[in-house]
């Protein structure tokens, strides 16, 4: 009898009954239970396929990005290119430009010489681009005009809160012998009001009237000059409050402090006077200071004034001290009312305007002369009322 045939006699029997048993073959070798086997296996798809998801996220990503970084480089281009054309013109106009009238502003005024009267007429109409010296970009300027061979008399405009560009539409004159024209030259100056400190100077001009033709009338735009310093106030200033109150017609002036006054005054004290239809009406001191030249008072004065006489009554205060004539004589005054102008106008307005509420400011002194004249040579000027 033969011999029975050996399974894995062939090379061929053997490559082709062995490669459908590998896998069964490992799987019964492991000896863990089926339940094991397909879990390991489900895992393994899993971190299979998120693998394949993460590399496709990653070559999208870098395919959106490349058009995206081309597109940053050229926004930045055009944004760097756009700064430079609206800053740099900015720049070199600032550093071509030289410094000179031009920044100060410019202003409007009027001239009409009355040869029978022998009164010059001045007209202040405008001033516009003015530049603000303080914070804040704004200002509240007014304008100070006199003559140079006129010291003592000047003329002061209203002022106009936060105007670069004021209307001021105000006139004054002078009387002026028609020999003096030549040697006279008008000068404006423009100030800024501080309510609490000297006030800036924004711009000066001056005017030789011996180069106009003052036979006609004449309409006028120049260029303010740099201002200098701030004005040395020869005669000091004074501060004190107003309030009034038209119910009770109590009207409190409230002398604070003075300063700037000459160091050879002796003595120096506050006279507080109402005056009614130029004639004087109510009048208070303060005590004396001795050895100061800012002295401070800190007193208060009530005066009944009734509302329908409030328009008709002007407000002096005026500072005394003893003179080497060894008797009082006063140093200098404030005006305030319906006659004044210029910041006592403002402060007088502004405590008429907020009634019951005191308003503090400071006041430059003016000559006793001056404000003499101006008592006796202006009109009242009707001011709105609270309530009006």
């Amino acid at each position: 009898m033969g011999r029975p045939s050996e399974p894995y006699s062939t090379p061929a029997a053997v490559g082709t009954t062995a490669e459908p048993r590998l896998i069964p073959d490992l799987i019964a070798r492991i000896s863990w239970p089926h339940w094991a086997l397909i879990t390991a296996a489900a895992v393994a798809g899993v971190l299979a396929v998120s693998c394949l998801l993460s590399i496709l996220c990653c070559r999208c990503r870098h395919r959106r990005k490349q058009p995206r970084d081309k597109e940053a480089v050229g926004l930045g281009s055009t944004r760097s290119s756009t700064t430079t054309h609206l800053v740099q013109p900015e720049a070199g106009n600032v550093e071509s430009s030289p410094e000179g009238p031009q920044q100060w502003g410019r202003l409007q005024l009027s001239l009409q010489y009355d040869s029978g009267s022998q009164q010059i007429r001045v007209g202040l109409k405008q001033a516009v681009d003015l530049r603000a010296r303080g914070p804040g970009g704004t200002a509240d300027p007014y304008a100070r005009i006199s003559l140079s061979t006129q010291a003592g008399h000047r003329h002061e405009t209203k002022v106009h809160r936060g105007a670069l560009s004021p209307m001021f539409d105000e006139t004054c004159c002078f009387r002026v012998p028609p020999a003096e024209l030549p040697q006279t030259t008008l000068q404006v100056q423009l100030l800024d009001l501080r309510r609490f400190s000297r006030h800036e100077p924004l711009g000066t001009l001056s005017l030789p009237l011996g180069a106009v033709d003052l036979r006609h009338v004449l309409e006028l735009w120049r260029q303010l000059d740099p201002p200098g310093t701030a004005e040395a106030e020869q005669m000091g200033e004074l501060c004190f409050s107003l309030q009034y109150v038209p119910g009770s017609g109590r009207l409190t002036v409230v002398v604070l402090e003075a300063r700037g006054l000459s160091p050879g005054l002796a003595e120096p004290y506050v006279k507080v006077q109402l005056m009614r239809s130029q004639r004087k009406w109510k009048k208070r001191k303060t005590s004396a200071r001795k050895g100061t030249a800012a002295p401070y008072f800190n007193e208060a004065f009530t005066f009944l004034v009734p509302f329908s006489q409030i328009q008709s009554v002007d407000l002096v205060l005026a500072v005394w001290a003893w003179g080497p004539r060894l008797r009082a004589e006063p140093v200098g005054k404030v005006v305030l009312g319906a006659r004044a102008s210029g910041q006592p106008l403002q402060h007088w307005a502004d405590m008429l305007a907020h009634a019951r509420r005191p308003v503090i400011q400071w006041h430059r002194l003016r000559s006793p002369r001056e404000v003499d004249q101006a008592l006796a040579l202006q009109r009242p000027l009707r001011l709105p009322l609270p309530g009006s």
